[in-house]
């Protein structure tokens, strides 16, 4: 998959959906591996804070503005979280901003196209991001143990749902597991490492 025509002259990356690095619950949080992404120049804009709180942090419109960087925002996936960006539309609105839409077949709100209208009407609804400015993504799993076979099933099924109103953009799979769905399916196929992890896991 070529990063750099999918980015094209974008600078901003919003995330909705299915992406589990949620700002309102203490599970899967980008700050918690600060110091690896630093150390690859990526800034972690946050606060403190000694709970989790469903707050947003200040300067996030000067950075979707700083035509100097690459901004990534990841709102969650329903439209309590979406609420959070709502301010922002003009930004998010813009050429130079893309917006994902991330599936998960083997999530509630993501498992056929009656829950994926219904959410994502009202994460739109409330973001007030249009809708033509939605591309799908497949992140089909089950977790960190999520096969091969379990992967091809689900973006099958999104596929499938998805065929009469739109396409998948592409597809995120565990690197693990890029050579042995890669030759099975025609839509591009975006490899990624699991940073996010704890010892429960």
């Amino acid at each position: 998959m070529d990063l750099k025509s999918l980015i094209g002259t974008q600078k901003n990356f919003v995330f909705i959906g299915e992406v589990d690095m949620d700002m309102t619950k203490p599970l899967f949080r980008s700050r918690d591996v600060e110091d690896r992404l630093t150390a690859t120049d990526i800034h972690v804009h946050y606060q403190e804070q000694f709970y989790d709180a469903p707050t947003v942090v200040g300067g996030v419109r000067p950075l979707l503005k700083d035509q100097g960087n690459f901004t990534v925002l990841d709102v969650g996936g329903d439209y309590i979280g979406a609420r959070s960006i709502g301010g922002f539309q003009q930004e998010l609105n813009r050429e130079d901003t893309a917006i994902y839409y991330v599936l998960n077949a083997f999530r509630p709100w993501s498992y056929d196209i009656e829950h994926i209208d219904e959410t994502m009407g009202k994460i739109l609804g409330i973001s007030h991001i249009k809708l033509e400015k939605i591309h799908m993504v497949n992140n089909s799993n089950n977790g960190p143990q999520t096969t091969a076979g379990e992967f091809l099933e689900g973006t099958k099924r999104l596929e499938k749902a998805l065929a009469p109103y739109a396409t998948i953009l592409f597809s995120s799979v565990k690197e693990e597991l890029y050579s042995q769905v890669a030759r099975e399916l025609s839509m591009p196929l975006l490899p990624i490492k699991l940073y996010l992890t704890y010892p429960w896991q």
